[in-house]
């Protein structure tokens, strides 16, 4: 056993999964459920673990014609040697791209006050990730809800710090996530069928053009969906104390985690509500704001 100590803070930065495990593991959550785990109860802070919020992707999937795609070119040892020989001489071609080649921002009905869907689209397609390309040629196109209105948690289930903790995202757990699924969906449908794709000729495969009822279509959301590793809200700031106190609320405003001296968690779980986007930038600029703030609160008064 490895202990170590600090003259000023702690500063949690284990992301939206592994700082409520920390918590929780240091006896820091909701009361009855570490002791219901045998964990002594430091500080009762039941909004540990709860508020997980994350970008759900729904990965359509279309044949194409008259173009070639990852699928076929990287089918064979050849396709993949040339692919390689491209890249080592002319620093160019599919080992040269991001992992997705083209995002936009869109709404998914005109009532929206912004842009609330997001995609991202690349040049291949797969059943799952791990498995091997189609061997058609087709593009993936995946949209994922930006503002989901479903919540999950992350807790652990075992006070060993080796046991990993229960991760319940809940995804499309609302009437609301479940409509702007379906109406995304729908969204990808016109776009690929517009006038300039058509020498394309997409062809729909996931989830398939014989479904066209929401139910139908929020159902098969859910089934061709995965996470888009955008996990947040599980340590969630808020106001701590005073008129506009929030009990749920686990770090104040300068993220100093609530009841407990000397502590803060600087990362994504701090967000109470998830970005409209990525959320790589907006933990970059949680974490220089904190600095700020340890830096300021360091100072001699």
């Amino acid at each position: 056993m490895v202990s170590a100590t600090a003259r000023a803070e702690v500063i949690l930065c284990a992301g939206a999964i592994g700082s409520p495990q920390l918590l929780e593991l240091s006896g820091l959550g909701q009361a009855a459920r570490l002791q219901g785990l045998g964990i002594a109860v430091a500080q009762d802070l039941p909004g540990v673990g709860e508020n997980l919020q994350d970008h759900l992707q729904i990965r359509t999937v279309f044949k194409v014609h008259n173009t070639p795609t990852l699928n076929t070119q990287a089918h064979s040892l050849w396709g993949k040697a040339k692919i390689a020989m491209e890249y080592a001489l002319r620093r160019s071609g599919p080992m040269s791209m991001a992992p997705s080649q083209l995002g936009a921002f869109t709404r998914s009905d005109p009532s929206q006050p912004y842009p609330n869907l997001e995609y991202h689209v690349q040049p291949l397609s797969l059943d799952a990730f791990g498995e091997p390309l189609h061997t058609f040629d087709a593009i993936t196109a995946s949209v994922c809800n930006l503002n989901p209105s479903s919540r999950g948690t992350v807790h652990i289930t075992s006070p060993d710090f080796q046991a990993t903790p229960a991760i319940a995202p809940h995804y499309l757990s609302t009437e609301e996530d479940r409509r702007i699924a379906a109406a995304s969906l729908r969204t990808t449908r016109r776009i690929l069928a517009q006038p300039a794709l058509a020498k394309y000729q997409p062809e729909e495969v996931k989830p398939g053009a014989q479904y066209q009822s929401d139910a139908e279509l929020a159902q098969l959301a859910g089934d061709i969906a995965t996470t888009i590793f955008h996990p947040v809200g599980t340590t969630k700031m808020g106001c701590v104390g005073g008129a506009h106190d929030d009990p749920m609320a686990v770090v104040d405003t300068r993220l100093a985690v609530r009841g407990v001296a000397g502590l803060r968690v600087v990362d994504a779980g701090v967000m109470p509500r998830i970005t409209s986007g990525n959320t790589n930038a907006p933990t970059l600029m949680i974490a220089e704001k904190a600095a700020q703030w340890i830096t300021e609160d360091a100072q001699p008064q």
